[in-house]
């Protein structure tokens, strides 16, 4: 059962929404966005959820079953807990790390908030990271959350990634731009 990436976009934009706005009407926010945490540590840890997600070969009823007794174990919101039954039903469980995707990107719009994927040399102090972030506030005119990770063959610097826009003051980049000009040259 495969889907071009696409139409799986598509169809975990619809129901993100949807599940959204159930859930901005009934002031359901944090225990929607205490969900998604879950649901997504869940597909992360487990290879036998992930399996019953994707397999074609377990019946609709059988998927139901399992991911409406997974949601219930889980205490995940009540909006939640339906759209993964009818997911099942509809045979779209497929979808669901793009449902999680995209309803993490809803309630960071709600909150008019960004998250930078920043890449360093070193680990960040706070000093640093609260800094960047209210360096990228400033620029990008939303509340920033730094997701931070280390690659030491940076050599110094860092890489910055907010959205689409993407800033590499890298050592390593500043390397080959200086390796590039001289095969130029020479």
């Amino acid at each position: 059962m495969s889907e071009p990436a696409s139409i799986s976009a598509g169809i975990a934009q619809r129901y993100a929404t949807a599940i959204f706005e159930i859930a901005q009407d009934s002031n359901s926010l944090d225990a929607l966005e205490s969900g998604i945490g879950e649901l997504t540590a869940a597909l992360a840890d487990s290879a036998d959820l992930r399996t019953l997600i994707q397999s074609p070969l377990i019946s609709r009823s059988e998927q139901g079953a399992a991911i409406t007794a997974v949601a219930k174990k889980m205490d995940l919101a009540p909006v939640l807990q339906n759209v993964l039954g009818l997911m099942a039903e509809k045979r779209r469980l497929f979808v669901l790390p793009q449902l999680l995707s995209a309803l993490r990107q809803l309630l960071a719009d709600a909150r008019n908030e960004v998250t930078a994927d920043v890449v360093s040399a070193q680990p960040l102090t706070d000093a640093q990271s609260d800094k960047l972030a209210a360096s990228l506030k400033a620029s990008v005119g939303k509340s920033v959350t730094i997701n931070a990770t280390v690659d030491e063959s940076l050599i110094g610097g860092l890489i910055v990634k907010v959205g689409s826009k993407m800033i590499d003051t890298s050592i390593r980049s500043q390397l080959n731009s200086l390796q590039n000009a001289m095969k130029e040259v020479g």
